[in-house]
């Protein structure tokens, strides 16, 4: 099946160990130098004294003093050092994305014996004339697995030195040689659209999250340690850096952008109410990571995800759906707007939405305009809102209820708009109260004719007991109204859910007290 597919994701990345050109086939700008290649025996000998013994090279380097780097509040780089990530020629990323792809089929046909992988010249002739189809896989398939496989393709491109923009293509590329190369059946439209957009989206948290990891500076345990979370986080950034001589050099400056980055872990339990009756129903075991990257009220030029925010959560008991929802926004571009204490960032975000669960499949993409806001209400308190609405381009949404086991489509592709809200009041640091809305209006393309209308609303309060640990609870209500055509009967549906848990709330020490 290709839900095998997802166990690839992480092998295919093996792919990319090709070898590329060295630092030195790369246009060195002119305000950077190298002033010396340090040499150091294993006796710990050296030429000079700057640098403590390393049984391996050092590359020292020296920026033209007449060059400022461009430096945010905290004192980190807004850019990736030009030097020590240079682009590489276009036929590197290019390939590897090919051989990823491989790489992919090969795991697929010859281990795992799927039957939908035995290709060849009859059936990519066949590809190529007969067109393009909406397809039939899984829901998670399509929602999450093609595109955790365009994060691979987009960071492949990524950390061999290109921008967010720069490196789409080569997750397009990847998406192309795989719908017409890579399987029996004819390409998707709906995975040419949700691998490459979603990809970018994924595979650009996964780069901004493995570079705030990774520090070049450090050695010994430390510095494996990070190399192997940033590794198991982006297989083929790690892949990349150990061709290209990264992983094992030593440098001493910082390289790499990183903004602050806020974690909030919590894990409780979930009840599912029957009948909606409160408390009631089956209980999961629940785990939940959200992300919160960048200050959005810092006054600077931006770039494409200087600012997001993601949010997993997983359970584990009655419902056989681990993936309860994956939720995100990245800035894409704008402007901050200050007013004394008041500060926003105003621009256009993407959105990412995944729902699965037993009254819910919803999975959706958007673009579309976003504010994010913080105001001040005293000492230690403040109301924190953001606002975001988006036109949905591909949607997906299921047309039946309750546990899923079928392996194949049983929901609908479609489009629309959505809009989320989330407002959070801080309390002196000891109460945190908010709520989080989400809306959906959603067009059928392919399967039951008709509109659908699906709404969550989760209020919820977390109260401090000590350190950086709280206790909290949700409440969730979901809603699914469907308006099928054909006189076909409107469908209404409710489910109401609780949430039980302990918050630990892992604050970057560079933003402290700046933002909740």
């Amino acid at each position: 099946m290709k839900t095998v597919a997802l166990i690839f994701f992480l092998c295919s990345s093996v792919a990319s160990v090709a070898q590329v050109p060295k630092d030195s086939s790369v246009k060195i700008p002119d305000s950077i130098k190298i002033i010396d290649t340090v040499k150091i025996d294993s006796t710990g000998a050296r030429s000079d004294t700057l640098m403590p013994a390393m049984p391996f090279p050092i590359r020292v380097l020296k920026t033209d003093t007449s060059v400022t780097p461009a430096l945010n509040s905290y004192g980190g780089l807004v850019n990736d050092d030009p030097f020590y990530n240079p682009r590489y020629p276009l036929w590197v990323p290019a390939s590897r994305v090919v051989v990823a792809v491989a790489f992919n089929w090969a795991i697929n046909r010859y281990i795992f014996n799927e039957d939908w992988a035995r290709v060849g010249p009859s059936t990519w002739k066949s590809n190529l004339k007969n067109g393009w189809e909406w397809d039939n896989d899984r829901f998670g398939v399509n929602f999450i697995g093609h595109p955790h496989s365009g994060n691979y393709y987009f960071n492949i491109a990524r950390s061999n030195g290109y921008s967010f923009l720069q490196s789409f293509p080569f997750a397009i590329e990847g998406s192309l040689i795989w719908e017409y190369f890579g399987e029996n059946t004819r390409p998707s439209i709906n995975d040419i659209i949700n691998t490459p957009v979603s990809g970018a989206f994924l595979g650009e948290v996964v780069y901004r999250v493995s570079s705030n990891i990774l520090d070049d500076r450090t050695r010994g345990a430390e510095r494996f340690f990070r190399e192997l979370v940033a590794g198991l986080i982006n297989p083929p950034r790690a892949l990349n850096r150990l061709t290209q001589g990264k992983m094992f050099r030593v440098m001493l400056q910082e390289v790499y952008q990183k903004e602050p980055l806020n974690i909030i872990l919590s894990g409780g339990v979930h009840k599912v109410n029957e009948n909606n009756k409160f408390g009631s129903g089956g209980t999961n075991a629940i785990l939940n990571l959200q992300l919160d990257y960048g200050d959005p009220f810092e006054i600077r030029r931006r770039k494409p995800f200087d600012v997001f925010r993601l949010r997993i959560e997983s359970k584990y008991g009655t419902d056989r759906k681990l993936l309860d929802n994956v939720l995100g926004y990245g800035f894409l571009f704008g402007r901050n707007i200050t007013k004394g204490k008041f500060g926003m960032l105003a621009g256009v975000f993407q959105q990412f939405d995944y729902w699965n669960n037993n009254i819910l499949e919803v999975g959706s993409l958007g673009f579309g305009p976003g504010i994010i806001s913080r105001i001040p209400l005293g000492k230690n308190s403040n109301l924190y809102s953001a606002l975001h609405l988006a036109a949905v381009p591909l949607a997906g949404n299921n047309t039946r209820f309750g546990p899923d086991s079928s392996e194949y489509r049983n929901y609908n592709f479609g489009g629309g708009f959505e809009g989320r809200i989330e407002e959070t009041l801080n309390i002196s640091k000891w109460i945190t109260m908010g709520f989080s809305g989400y809306y959906y209006w959603i067009h059928t393309y392919v399967g039951l004719p008709g509109n659908s209308f699906l709404g969550i609303l989760k209020p919820r309060i977390t109260v401090k007991l000590f350190g950086n640990t709280s206790l909290g609870f949700e409440h969730s209500v979901y809603y699914h109204d469907r308006f099928p055509h054909n006189e076909l009967p409107t469908l209404r549906l409710t489910q109401t859910e609780q949430k039980i848990f302990l918050q630990v709330f892992l604050e970057d020490p560079k933003r402290r007290g700046k933002y909740h």
